[in-house]
C-alpha cells in the first residue's frame, strides 16, 4: 500500500481529503504545518480540531513549528497583494516545501495537501507547485472534486468543530 503524507491546512479540510485518500488505498499520515496562520489563538483554535481528526479518521498526525517570523519574511512585503494572488502562491510553497522534505525524510511514496478541497483556491496553482517541489511524488489531487468540500463540510458539522471563515493569514483577514 502506498504511503501519503498529507499536508493540512485545517481539520475541516482534512476531513474528506483523508477518507478519499483511505478509499483510494494509500495509508494516510497527516502534516500540520501552517506558520501563516494569524493570530496565534487562530491556530489553536485550528490545532485543537486535530484531535477530532486524529480520533475519528485513526490517522497519525504530526504537527510542524509554529513560527509565523517565517511566513512574514516571505509574505509581508506582498500584503497588499489580493486573495489568491502572488503572496497565495508563495504560501503554498512554503508549506508544500516543508511536506516534500518530511516526505523523503520519512521515506513516504507520495505527498499531497488539503489545500485543495476550498472552492477558494486554485488548484492548478497548487498542483503546479506541488510538481515543481517534488515531481512525480506530488499526488495532484482536486479533493473539492466528487462532492469533497460538500463532504468535508458534512463532517464538519457532524463532528461538530469550530470552522473557520478565512484562509488564516492576517491579510486575508482584513479583506
Amino acid at each position: 500500500m502506498n504511503k501519503v503524507l498529507l499536508h493540512i491546512c485545517c481539520g475541516v479540510c482534512a476531513f474528506a481529503s483523508i477518507e478519499r485518500l483511505k478509499g483510494e488505498g494509500y495509508t494516510v499520515k497527516g502534516f500540520f504545518y501552517n506558520p501563516n496562520i494569524h493570530p496565534s489563538g487562530e491556530y489553536e483554535k485550528r490545532r485543537e480540531v486535530l484531535n477530532i481528526v486524529r480520533d475519528s479518521t485513526g490517522i497519525e498526525i504530526i504537527e510542524g513549528g509554529y513560527d509565523p517570523r517565517e511566513w512574514f519574511a516571505l509574505c509581508e512585503h506582498l500584503k497588499d497583494e489580493p486573495e489568491g494572488g502572488a503572496r497565495c502562491s508563495i504560501c503554498y510553497r512554503m508549506r508544500l516545501k516543508e511536506t516534500f522534505l518530511l516526505s523523503k525524510k520519512l521515506k513516504f511514496d507520495y505527498f499531497t495537501t488539503t489545500l485543495t478541497i476550498s472552492p477558494h483556491k486554485k488548484s492548478r496553482v497548487i498542483f503546479d507547485i506541488g510538481s515543481q517541489i517534488g515531481g512525480d511524488d506530488f499526488l495532484a489531487i482536486d479533493f473539492k472534486k466528487k462532492d469533497g468540500f460538500k463532504r468535508t463540510n458534512e463532517l464538519a458539522r457532524k463532528y461538530n468543530v469550530y470552522r473557520q471563515n478565512y484562509c488564516g493569514c492576517v491579510y486575508s483577514l482584513r479583506k
